[in-house]
């Protein structure tokens, strides 16, 4: 991984992702891994995964931290999930690191079908925007944070197709508030995969940084179509979840 080209590489395909996420609210993130593999040359899985997920982590940073200040993160309610999934995420990180290459990339590739078939389930907007965290909700929250923390460490993703949902069946909380609250999972989640990963010798440090700098330009491009965009929704999502879906059907036929 010498020369400037990969690093243009990892810049466009960052930039992709980051316009990705930025329209449809969730998904693109699962076509790093893929895109440092087949387009970048990165040959090692396990450190396709690892730059991946670090690139994840401060996207999600960034976004969480304006939501925070509009105020739409249910800190309490976020915090049991997110620290409940920490074990999850580190533990799903350590057994992907025992799988082999093809046979983790075989199973990313299902589970980037399984993310595709989620968004193209409808979304709806009701719950309570002011719940609060209750003794009761713990119980449902630890669990189900476990869970989606140990997807999120195994595949190298932020999980938020799982979080969001997590979040909402735990607390009844609308999804609004959700999707906000959920990128606090993600960043720790993606931190906790990407360090496991990196004290290993599995993060490749420079594409990282060309991950986040074209992702930071790709979400300011998308800003603006994303309100043009904002009525159809449903019908973008549906196009960009079929994307996903043929991707990760292309990766299973090699």
């Amino acid at each position: 991984m010498t020369g400037w080209e990969p690093l243009l590489l990892a810049m466009i395909g960052g930039a992709l992702v980051g316009f990705l996420l930025t329209l449809f609210g969730g998904g693109g993130s699962v076509l790093a891994t893929p895109w440092l593999i087949y387009v970048v040359g990165l040959v090692d899985t396990h450190a396709a995964i690892g730059t991946s997920a670090a690139a994840v982590a401060v996207n999600a940073a960034t976004g969480l931290a304006a939501q925070a200040r509009a105020g739409k993160v249910k800190w309490p309610c976020a915090s049991v999930f997110a620290v409940s999934g920490l074990a999850g995420a580190l533990l799903g990180a350590q057994l992907a690191r025992r799988v082999d290459g093809e046979a983790l990339l075989m199973w990313f590739a299902v589970a980037m079908i399984a993310i595709a078939v989620s968004m193209l389930v409808p979304r709806k907007s009701e719950g309570d925007p002011s719940v609060h965290l209750k003794p009761a909700m713990v119980l449902k929250l630890a669990p189900v944070g476990l869970l989606a923390g140990l997807a999120a460490g195994f595949f190298g993703i932020g999980g938020g197709f799982l979080i969001a949902p997590g979040l909402m069946a735990s607390t009844g909380m609308a999804l609004a508030n959700a999707s906000a609250s959920s990128l606090l999972s993600v960043t720790l989640f993606g931190t906790a995969t990407s360090a496991s990963y990196a004290v290993a010798g599995k993060v490749v440090w420079p594409l990282f940084g060309a991950l986040v700098a074209g992702g930071a330009a790709g979400t300011l491009a998308a800003m603006p179509i994303s309100k043009r965009l904002a009525g159809r929704g449903q019908v973008t999502r549906t196009l960009f979840a079929l994307m996903v879906i043929a991707v990760g059907v292309w990766i299973l036929a090699r």
